[in-house]
């Protein structure tokens, strides 16, 4: 998801932003109620989908359980490509529609695991990835040497995750999760750092108002995999 490239400016040289400054603040809790919105979405739609049994077994327990799980993937390529183009309501609209599409995928969350590890895993999610978040805004170290390592891990994990759709490999999933918990808390607090560069590139305005929708979209993946995969060492599945 290349940012960088918004009104034809290289953001990755810019000044960063004082942590103070009120305009930033304003932009960055605007960024954290977006990715709040679509958390909120994505649980809804996940829930109400595990709780009616019509429609949890028409999508787990048929071919469009694939649809379910290769959806997403497709949807963070059509947004990233397309992302420049939109205005800014039609890029919050597909914010939310993402999410709605990301609940679908993780209703078989509440299918596999039990409520209460469920919520146990998503507060210490949530614990460190706020955490990362708040240390990458105030942090003055660069970041952004990490980022192809970062992206490479990114990939690496897509790969890999696809690949053991196919092989159901316990030892390759364990690994997975390892990296990849590795991999979305550094990301937590790059893109958080991104996004407070990138204020201050952009200045204010309509412009500055279409990257928080983005910034929360990269926020949002993040927290959604780390929570996912953190599941794999804290969920408790269901008898």
């Amino acid at each position: 998801m290349d940012r960088n490239a918004l009104g034809g400016r290289n953001f990755s040289h810019a000044r960063p932003a004082p942590v103070n400054d009120a305009g930033l603040r304003r932009h960055m809790l605007g960024i954290y109620r977006n990715m709040g919105i679509a958390l909120i979405i994505s649980g809804v739609v996940a829930y109400g989908i595990s709780a009616t049994p019509a429609l949890s077994g028409l999508i787990f327990g048929t071919p469009l359980k694939w649809v379910a799980m290769l959806a997403p993937l497709a949807f963070v390529f059509l947004f990233s490509f397309r992302f420049e183009r939109m205005s800014l309501p039609g890029a919050i609209a597909a914010l939310g529609a993402f999410a709605a599409i990301m609940g679908v995928s993780m209703a078989s969350v509440f299918l596999v695991f039990t409520s209460a590890s469920i919520a146990t895993t998503f507060f210490i999610a949530a614990s460190v990835f706020l955490a990362m978040s708040l240390w990458g805004y105030t942090t003055g170290v660069d970041l952004s040497r990490w980022s192809s390592f970062l992206m490479m891990g990114v990939v690496g994990l897509v790969i890999a995750g696809l690949v053991n759709l196919f092989l159901q490999s316990g030892p390759l999933q364990l690994v997975i999760s390892i990296i990849g918990v590795a991999v979305f808390t550094g990301l937590a607090a790059w893109d958080t750092q991104r996004a407070r560069t990138d204020y201050m590139a952009l200045g204010g305005g309509v412009a500055a108002e279409k990257l928080a929708v983005m910034s929360a979209f990269s926020l949002y993946l993040n927290f959604v995999n780390l929570f996912q995969l953190m599941l794999q060492f804290t969920g408790v599945q269901r008898d």
